[in-house]
């Protein structure tokens, strides 16, 4: 009789997630744009998040080529995953002016299910194709950024990059639902 290995549930699910997470989102974006209820006073509280967000990713994506070189400058050099801390803090950012609380937690929800599963599989795939990558993991936390650089490099800030890595689809993203919650607080106020 042949024993099957079980693979665990967090290994299954870490490609669902990753196939599925932009899917997820946009619905996510679709609901909070439906039920926000934004004020003044959670679009002040919020906005700075999101703006501090998308500096983040924006950042990290001038300083990124996927799959063809480490990045261990600009953000990298704080922290290994300066993409997704950009994207919870706008997320976040985003719940607060929503001033819904349940779209709150859905926004760390889908970050926690969603995305944190898919990070340690692009992990392990930049380990297996970039060399130094396990240097670099054992100098640069994953998510919470070192007070100090943790490696030093003389890359700046490419805008080749950013457009290369599509960064500017996020920001018309956010600008649009930043524009759905404006109009929805002048039709509230």
């Amino acid at each position: 009789m042949h024993e099957r290995t079980q693979v665990p549930i967090s290994k299954r699910w870490a490609p669902v997630a990753a196939r599925s997470r932009v899917s997820v989102s946009i619905l996510l974006a679709l609901a909070a744009a439906w039920l926000a209820q934004p004020t003044a006073a959670n679009l002040a509280l919020g906005l700075p998040l999101v703006l501090i967000g998308l500096a983040v990713r924006a950042w990290a994506a001038g300083h990124l080529r996927k799959n063809q070189q480490l990045a261990t400058s600009g953000p990298y050099a704080y922290v290994r995953n300066p993409l997704y801390i950009g994207s919870l803090l706008a997320g976040v950012g985003f719940g607060i002016c929503s001033a819904h609380a349940i779209l709150l937690c859905a926004i760390l929800v889908v970050f926690t299910v969603w995305f944190l599963p898919v990070v340690g599989e692009e992990e392990g795939h930049i380990r297996n194709i970039l060399p130094g990558y396990r240097e670099y993991e054992a100098r640069v936390p994953r998510f919470l950024p070192a007070l100090r650089p943790r490696y030093e490099s003389s890359q700046c800030f490419e805008w080749s990059l950013y457009l290369a890595n599509r960064e500017y689809s996020a920001l018309l993203g956010f600008v649009g639902f930043g524009a759905v919650l404006w109009y929805k607080l002048q039709a509230l106020g």
